[in-house]
């Protein structure tokens, strides 16, 4: 019985598209590269996009593009970010054009990277990141990738196809490509399912590609934690065997990262699953996990973030590193800068901080002892001092970890709203006088001449 010519070609589509799967499993199955099943491209409908939330400056990169004969996709956080009905932050663009191709096509280009070479499209004031379809890693010519002896991907700048690039991506949530012109969502790692069923799956052996790129581990929890998503179990089980690997990304790179994961608005549940897989350690090494301070300007980051007022990774910094400070001899008078040096130079080593923040950090400290003591002397200039209101905050949080009274916080809060004479009133007008140390000057010695001579000057009685 012969079979309805729909039927045939529907078999014959299947296969052409199992064959395309294959291929792009084959183009990845380096030492250092994903293993993962091939599955099927599913395209769907995107009824579940809010399209006014889409931004048109992306759309019409995407248009710019294909107008010049190449292919492009929204690709991986916004179309993420719009299936789970939240508003994206920016917007990613992926393509078969290259960065040099991508420059060519659109006015205002600037190439940037070098581990991955993409393409930043400034349209308007937004500022639309453009990649190129990425391959395998390794083209079999030595050229495109490096890679370190631990597995850690270097440099990646081998480009392919649209089919390879899905299973090259980081997590399943990520792997889908929406064509905003047609309406339609392309997944090819079952990332639409992971999302329905709300967790965070790695594309491949999640060990390889922790090793592959150590930040993944970072990124994973940043993620989870803002989409309040579980890890996978094997995602999860990873991160400990491979967590050391973090010490091999440079400090600049990391403080990135910092930024990412403490400034996004939950700073909170990213710090308690850090915690919790071993990885605050290895970020912040002079950091106390017992400690309420760090917990408590995260909650103070976070809050402020809600209400949509400015806020500093310099903050934060000085909350974590405000133990260190204090071992090095931050309470002792005249030793406070190189207390304020070292603390820093420690976490340096592990989040390269810069300068600009650690000028922070070092005044918010500097300040602390001027509040602490005040003197009618002193007050006016810590009230006008620029740093005042960050180091007012901070103090407030050591009120609320039970470091200094309550007083002298309520105390720093009525001075700002009430005249300064009242403010200064009762207050000891000048700084208590400093006992001289060491032995003093020495009693010059009398020789002997000179007592004769004194003994011979002197009246008989």
């Amino acid at each position: 019985m012969s079979r309805p010519d729909g039927q045939c070609h529907r078999r014959q589509r299947t296969a052409l598209r199992l064959r395309s799967s294959h291929r792009a499993l084959d183009a990845v199955q380096s030492p250092h590269c994903i293993h993962w099943a091939p599955l099927l491209r599913k395209r769907f409908a995107a009824k579940a996009i809010d399209h006014a939330s889409v931004s048109e400056n992306a759309v019409a990169v995407v248009r710019g593009l294909r107008t010049a004969g190449f292919d492009a996709y929204l690709v991986g956080g916004c179309v993420r970010d719009l299936l789970l009905g939240a508003t994206p932050k920016d917007f990613d663009v992926a393509t078969s054009a290259t960065p040099e191709q991508v420059r060519g096509v659109f006015p205002r280009v600037r190439l940037v990277g070098r581990r991955f070479r993409i393409a930043h499209v400034r349209m308007r004031r937004e500022v639309i990141e453009v990649s190129t379809f990425r391959g395998a890693s390794d083209d079999g010519n030595g050229g495109g990738a490096h890679v370190s002896e631990d597995g850690v991907l270097l440099r990646d700048n081998v480009y392919g196809t649209i089919d390879e690039d899905a299973f090259r991506r980081d997590f399943t949530i990520n792997a889908l490509y929406l064509d905003p012109e047609a309406n339609k969502v392309l997944d090819y790692c079952q990332g639409r399912r992971d999302i329905k069923a709300r967790q965070l799956r790695t594309i491949g052996d999640p060990a390889v590609r922790f090793r592959e790129d150590p930040v993944r581990m970072l990124r994973a929890i940043r993620l989870a934690a803002k989409l309040d998503l579980a890890l996978h179990p094997a995602t999860e089980a990873a991160i400990a065997p491979t967590r050391e690997m973090l010490s091999a990304i440079p400090p600049a790179r990391l403080f990135d990262e910092f930024g990412k994961m403490f400034l996004g608005g939950h700073g909170v549940d990213t710090f308690e699953m850090l915690g919790q897989h071993g990885l605050t350690d290895l970020l912040f090494p002079t950091l106390n996990q017992g400690q309420t301070l760090a917990k408590l300007a995260l909650a103070s980051t976070d809050q402020r973030l809600a209400e949509d007022k400015p806020v500093t990774p310099g903050f934060l910094l000085a909350a974590f590193l405000w133990d260190a400070y204090l071992a090095h001899g931050g309470q002792r008078r005249g030793e406070r800068e190189q207390a304020a040096s070292a603390a820093l130079a420690v976490q340096r080593e592990t989040i390269a901080m810069p300068r600009r923040h650690s000028y922070f950090v070092r005044d918010v400290w500097r300040l602390q002892p001027w509040l602490e003591e005040r003197r009618a002397d002193t007050v006016p200039a810590t009230l006008a001092d620029p740093r005042f209101r960050a180091a007012y905050d901070f103090l407030l949080l050591r009120v609320e970890a039970q470091e200094v009274p309550a007083a002298l916080g309520d105390w720093w809060t009525q001075a700002q709203t009430v005249p300064l004479e009242e403010a200064l009133r009762d207050l000891p007008a000048e700084q208590p006088p400093r006992r001289r140390r060491g032995r003093g000057r020495r009693r010059r010695r009398t020789s002997r001449a000179d007592a004769t001579a004194t003994a011979v000057l002197q009246p008989s009685a």
